[in-house]
């Protein structure tokens, strides 16, 4: 006769995994002996591997004391759809690491081929990897919002860097992130965005969703608001002006 701990040893399992696998009702608890100790046959060490076993292989233990107490036939065709199952899990593992093998660029886990070729073009512009950040949560927030204008503004974008004057105005928008709200550099990048904007009125009509993308993109900065508050009433003053 065993101890539990004798039991445990046994099987290849702690004391603690032997009690909870009485209280989940796998495997019974023998009564006291006269000195007061539980004692386990053989068959509870051979019962107890069984469990131990096909806990192992993945079995959840909801199902084990079924396939314990299974005839032959009934014990096979368990196993079958045990296994069908582990297959489908590893399947689905399998292709989460290779999701995760791309966080390296994780934009690629929420962002279509073409636009991360254009988040790469930026980076061999020169563009800083915070700001690079920004572009890809306006995408994702275009994409969520706003799904068949992306085609449109993939072919504007890259217009836009093919386009020396607007790449110049776009690379002075990323160097001037960490510029204080009262740099006096600020006055002439409001200038040019101002003159940009005015010659390019009219390209295209404003998303419903770019208040949203603009928003997001000037909260990392001080600067950036600034820049997009001055453009903002100096676009109001001219639609004033023209009404």
């Amino acid at each position: 006769m065993l101890t539990i701990g004798q039991l445990a040893a046994t099987a290849g399992v702690t004391v603690r995994a032997v009690r909870h696998y009485h209280h989940v009702g796998l495997l019974p608890e023998p009564e006291r002996d006269a000195s007061g100790y539980r004692r386990y046959s053989a068959q509870a060490a051979v019962d107890l591997i069984r469990i131990r076993t096909l806990a192992d292989a993945g079995v959840p233990l909801a199902r084990i004391d079924a396939l314990l107490h299974a005839q032959p036939a009934e014990f096979a065709a368990a196993i079958s759809d045990i296994d069908a199952e582990l297959r489908r899990k590893i399947d689905q593992l399998t292709e989460n690491r290779l999701r995760i093998a791309e966080l390296a660029g994780g934009e690629r886990l929420v962002l279509p081929p073409d636009v991360v070729a254009i988040l790469d073009r930026m980076r061999g512009l020169g563009v800083s990897e915070r700001r690079i950040r920004l572009e890809r949560d306006a995408w994702i927030l275009m994409r969520a919002l706003d799904p068949r204008a992306m085609p449109e503004r993939l072919r504007d974008k890259n217009a836009a860097f093919d386009d020396p004057e607007t790449l110049r105005v776009y690379l002075a928008c990323d160097q001037a992130v960490d510029w204080d709200p009262r740099d006096p550099r600020l006055d002439r990048l409001i200038d040019d965005l101002d003159a940009w904007e005015i010659a390019h009125e009219g390209d295209s009509g404003e998303p419903g969703y770019l208040k949203l993308v603009v928003s997001r993109i000037s909260e990392a900065s001080p600067a950036w608001q600034r820049v997009v508050a001055e453009l903002t009433h100096r676009r109001a003053g001219r639609d004033n002006a023209g009404g």
